[in-house]
């Protein structure tokens, strides 16, 4: 058994686990969206983060990178582990089609790509956010921080990533841009407003595993991200 795993967000720069083989490509009809709050990584449940997910959208496309884990099911079990454990806010997962290359889409590089995405509904994902205007998830991406470093980071780094795997993407450059400006503020002194609303509990597991679905028995790419 051959476990595939495909990265859109922080794991295109930081897999954090061991890996055989990694591939540049992307899946169909999901767009990635800052929609999704972190309270763990890199926010607060008082101030959350905007990390990323998948939006369902018939004929977008969403570039990063697929990794392949192999050789022994403690090997691919010990990767599973680690990303249910970062990707604690996801709580959706179905299957989807990866694709390597730009020109020939009719044919599937991968099948059975194993998603995880979020139920976009606020009341049955606590960890939803929805949507906003651009300046105001700049202000909310300026702002916030966490264990693992602020969010702005988070979205820079993601910025990068795209640039060096030769796939830019317009949104991310633009609300790149935003915080900028709004960083750039910061540093003279300039009173930014508050994101509204976004005040979330804390969990008390997310010290633990938080889904243990069942993960198919055939080849897969694990899609996830933080």
């Amino acid at each position: 058994m051959v476990l595939w795993v495909f990265g859109y967000g922080s794991l295109v720069w930081n897999p954090g686990f061991i890996f055989d083989e990694k591939i540049v490509g992307f899946i169909k009809d999901y767009k990635r969206v800052f929609d999704l709050a972190c309270i763990d990584h890199r926010g607060t449940p008082e101030r959350p983060a905007r990390t990323c997910t998948l939006e369902t959208t018939k004929g977008a496309i969403c570039w990063g990178v697929a990794y392949c884990v192999k050789g022994c099911p403690e090997k691919e079990r010990a990767a599973l582990e680690y990303l249910e454990r970062r990707e604690c806010e996801y709580d959706c997962k179905t299957f989807v089609d990866f694709y390597k290359e730009e020109g020939d889409t009719l044919e599937p590089t991968l099948t059975e790509v194993l998603v995880f995405t979020s139920t976009p509904d606020k009341v049955k994902n606590k960890y939803f956010l929805g949507p906003a205007p651009m300046k105001e998830m700049a202000s909310q991406i300026a702002t916030a921080s966490g264990p693992c470093g602020n969010n702005r980071d988070y979205l820079f780094m993601l910025e990068k990533a795209l640039f060096d795997i030769g796939h830019e993407e317009d949104m991310v450059i633009e609300l790149a841009r935003e915080v900028r400006k709004v960083v750039g503020k910061m540093t003279k002194g300039i009173p930014i407003p508050l994101a509204t609303g976004t005040h979330l509990p804390i969990n008390p597991q997310f010290t633990h595993i938080h889904h243990h679905l069942p993960i198919p028995e055939s080849p897969k790419i694990l899609i996830l991200d933080s």
